[in-house]
C-alpha cells in the first residue's frame, strides 16, 4: 500500500513538471502581443481590454485590431453601459490602453463599410493595413489573441 502511494506522488510531481517549466518560460518571454477583437458582446469587449490593459502592465507592446462592431470602441461618439466591477466602458479601457503606450487600428473595412470616416475615431487609433497585420500575425516573436 505504502508503495503504491509512493509511486502515485512520484507520477504526480513527475506530471507537474512539464506544467511549470512550461509556466516559468513565459514569464517575461512575449514582448509584444496583437489581439484581435471583433465581437459586438460588451464582456468579451471588456475582458478583451482588461487582458490587454494587463499584459501592458506587465511590460508587453500591445497592438489591437478592432474589427466589426468593436470597430465601434474607437469612435469619439462611442457610448456603451459600464462594466463592474469597475464601472468602465471597454472604450474608455482602449482610452487607458493607448495613453499607457498600446496601439490601436481599426481594420481595413471598418471605415468603408460604415458611416464613419477617419474624423470620426479617437486620437492615436489608425487605420489597418493588410500587409503590415498580416506581418504582425506571422511574427514567431508575437502572440495573437483573438476575441
Amino acid at each position: 500500500m505504502i508503495k503504491s502511494i509512493k509511486a502515485i506522488a512520484a507520477a504526480a510531481v513527475i506530471a507537474a513538471v512539464p506544467f511549470s517549466v512550461q509556466a516559468d518560460s513565459h514569464k517575461g518571454g512575449v514582448e509584444e502581443v496583437l489581439v484581435i477583437l471583433s465581437s459586438d458582446s460588451l464582456q468579451t469587449q471588456g475582458m478583451a481590454m482588461v487582458l490587454s490593459n494587463t499584459m501592458a502592465q506587465q511590460g508587453a507592446k500591445v497592438n489591437v485590431l478592432l474589427c466589426d462592431k468593436a470597430g465601434d470602441l474607437a469612435l469619439k461618439s462611442y457610448e456603451a453601459p459600464a462594466l463592474k466591477p469597475k464601472d468602465v466602458t471597454p472604450g474608455q479601457m482602449l482610452r487607458g490602453l493607448l495613453k499607457n503606450g498600446g496601439e490601436a487600428k481599426v481594420c481595413a473595412l471598418y471605415l468603408p463599410n460604415s458611416d464613419y470616416g477617419k474624423d470620426d475615431l479617437i486620437d492615436g487609433v489608425g487605420v489597418a493595413m493588410p500587409p503590415e497585420m498580416a506581418g504582425q500575425m506571422l511574427n514567431p516573436k508575437m502572440r495573437t489573441f483573438t476575441f
